[in-house]
């Protein structure tokens, strides 16, 4: 794998400066930044074509970038709490990999429906831009889970099975590919049922539905240590997707109740 993406030495007088002399470019984080800037680029474009938005400042997404992080790191720490707890300082390595999607998405979501509503921007109608957008720095993020070797599998002795440097010489699941097959499936899903929406929301409650039964198998496979609800039967992750699912598919008859019967009144 390449977690690390390159590595340089910085001249004398910036190191002397900084207080720095070597700098690591990793790639897990150098893939969310770029998955950031083209799902940022896809959202303002979508939201001027769709919806004739043209104020979406880049503040925005630099506020959803550092949400994201925040809720994905905090997530981390919080599945086994006690190693950082004891030693603190391995908090410092904060780029090398290490993030949970469900921790970024829960600090994102709120973030994103506050600002909308502050700048009174229709909310559902961008939720649903989102929920491709979400797919797009999601798919490209868990290339860098591969790249840095989390998020890895449980053992194989299948063919397409992978030895990460952290699984000590164990074949496992690229469960990393996996979850990108299943953003790409989910993506060109969202882009069909695009063309024929019925309601505002419905591509995002949609997006939630289908991301959290796929991620909810997909955790049947993984072989990483974060935590289980129910030991050994439900994960921290298949919880969650579970309320997901619960919730989404509540806003989701209910929306399409209201505009059918909004169809029948007129």
């Amino acid at each position: 794998m390449f977690p690390k993406l390159l590595d340089f030495s910085l001249p004398d007088f910036l190191a002397s400066l900084f207080g720095v002399e070597q700098v690591t470019v990793y790639t897990y984080a150098t893939l969310i930044a770029l998955g950031t800037l083209i799902a940022a680029l896809y959202t303002k474009r979508s939201a001027k074509k769709e919806l004739g938005i043209t104020k979406l400042s880049n503040s925005f997404f630099y506020g959803i970038f550092v949400a994201g992080f925040v809720g994905g790191k905090l997530f981390y720490y919080l599945q086994d709490p006690l190693p950082y707890m004891q030693n603190p300082s391995l908090m410092s390595d904060n780029f090398s990999g290490g993030f949970v999607f469900y921790g970024s998405f829960v600090v994102i979501i709120p973030y994103v429906i506050w600002y909308l509503k502050k700048h009174n921007i229709p909310v559902l109608p961008m939720l649903d831009i989102f929920a491709i957008t979400t797919t797009i720095v999601h798919a490209i993020g868990r290339i860098g889970c591969f790249a840095a070797g989390c998020c890895y599998g449980a053992p194989t002795d299948s063919s397409i099975g992978i030895i990460f440097p952290t699984t000590h010489g164990i074949s496992v699941h690229p469960t990393q590919l996996y979850e990108v097959a299943l953003l790409i499936a989910i993506m060109l899903t969202l882009f069909v049922i695009k063309k024929h929406k019925q309601f505002n929301g419905q591509i995002f409650l949609i997006y939630l539905m289908l991301y959290a039964f796929g991620r909810g198998i997909l955790e049947l496979f993984r072989g990483d240590n974060r935590g289980y609800i129910i030991d050994n039967i439900l994960s921290h992750s298949q919880f969650i997707g579970l309320c997901l699912i619960a919730i989404a598919a509540y806003f989701y008859f209910k929306f399409y109740k209201r505009t059918n019967t909004n169809l029948i009144n007129t």
